[in-house]
């Protein structure tokens, strides 16, 4: 898969007619008997809004003291040192248990961020990917937006009907295609 980004005012709109399937046929230079071979190039164009890293205020949580379990004899009994970390929205809960009340305050922030964090990125990636999916289709040659004949220097979009010269594509003269 390769990747690209482009930016500048309205560059989104300049490449929307580029999403689907585009036909390449060519002979390749191997070839001795002229035969052409097709391959087919899925493009999608996605909007590069970077997930945020979110920062937790102390609204959003709520912490709850208890005491530990487990051995630890008379301290862990007779002290709150377990410490309950809920973040509201969401239910996620942190429990650390230590000896240190403090020490397991600032670990259980640390961690109910980071699980924060992860839920909430997981969220943006299944919705990027879905948007992708739907613009890519199945890649099939039939889907096809447009073909590109090396062999001829034309390349043909099946949308709009128009016929261009390749080499004034590969120049980056897209709206000829428009």
């Amino acid at each position: 898969m390769f990747l690209y980004a482009f930016s500048g005012a309205n560059i989104k709109s300049y490449f929307q007619n580029e999403i689907g399937s585009h036909r390449w046929q060519r002979v390749p230079p191997t070839e001795s008997k002229g035969r052409v071979h097709t391959s087919t190039i899925t493009v999608a164009v996605m909007d590069n809004d970077d997930y945020k890293v979110v920062q937790l205020q102390p609204y959003e949580y709520r912490i709850e003291t208890t005491r530990g379990s487990g051995p630890g004899g008379q301290h862990r009994n007779t002290t709150d040192s377990t410490v309950v970390i809920t973040h509201i929205s969401t239910g996620i809960k942190v429990v650390t248990n230590g000896r240190c009340q403090h020490k397991n305050k600032e670990v259980g922030l640390i961690e109910l961020n980071k699980r924060v964090n992860d839920f909430y990125r997981t969220g943006h990636d299944v919705n990027n990917a879905e948007e992708r999916r739907d613009q890519i289709g199945k890649g099939l040659r039939s889907e096809k937006r447009r073909t590109y004949r090396v062999k001829d220097g034309i390349v043909i979009d099946h949308i709009t009907g128009k016929k261009a010269s390749l080499k004034n594509i590969l120049r980056g003269n897209l709206e000829l295609l428009h």
